[in-house]
């Protein structure tokens, strides 16, 4: 069965984001990047809200046809018009470049989706890793940590009534300064 993967980057003091959706605090570069690739280009779909697969959908179609984006973030944009996507919103009717709209999380329908064949699933977002989280629906999560404290902005977890073990499958330290923490939950952590 695929694995749902929380793949995401957080300040220090565990943002996504600043106030006004600033990410320009992210450390990517080449190295970083293209782990990211490397990680992504297996995956079986991109999930995520509606505000995130705008922004990338604003972006990435094209990202390589800009003679100026070479390397690592031109791969991406292949990566990623390639990767079946799927959008979680109430207000989306349809979305362009292989990507599909779901109203809301339903955990049947997740199951289903987990059961197909193909890589795993990415799935990116605060809002809707909660409410991933809400059902414990998410088997991997693997956090970017970047060296710098930006104050506040939109935390990556909320505060829930939800409590779930995990175990400590990986950590990486690049040559940028920031560390990635794999956590896996399975069979042997206790789900409450």
């Amino acid at each position: 069965m695929r694995k749902i993967i929380l793949m995401m980057s957080v300040s220090l003091d565990g943002f996504i984001e600043g106030p006004e959706r600033q990410i320009d605090w992210h450390l990517v570069d080449d190295e970083l990047h293209s782990h990211f690739n490397a990680q992504l280009r297996t995956m079986g779909a991109f999930l995520s809200g509606r505000v995130t697969h705008q922004l990338m959908a604003g972006f990435w179609p094209t990202a390589d046809a800009d003679p100026s984006i070479t390397g690592p973030v031109a791969e991406f944009a292949a990566i990623w018009r390639d990767t079946p996507k799927i959008v979680f919103s109430r207000t989306l009717e349809r979305a362009d470049w292989n990507t599909t709209v779901m109203p809301d999380v339903v955990v049947e329908e997740i199951m289903a989706l987990k059961a197909q064949p193909g890589g795993d699933l990415a799935l990116g977002g605060a809002d809707l890793a909660a409410a991933f989280r809400e059902h414990d629906l998410i088997d991997e999560y693997r956090i970017y940590i970047h060296p710098v404290l930006i104050g506040r902005g939109k935390p990556l977890f909320q505060p829930s009534d939800t409590k779930r073990d995990l175990r400590l499958a990986e950590t990486r330290t690049f040559g940028n300064g920031v560390v990635l923490l794999r956590y896996r939950a399975g069979a042997d952590t206790d789900r409450r």
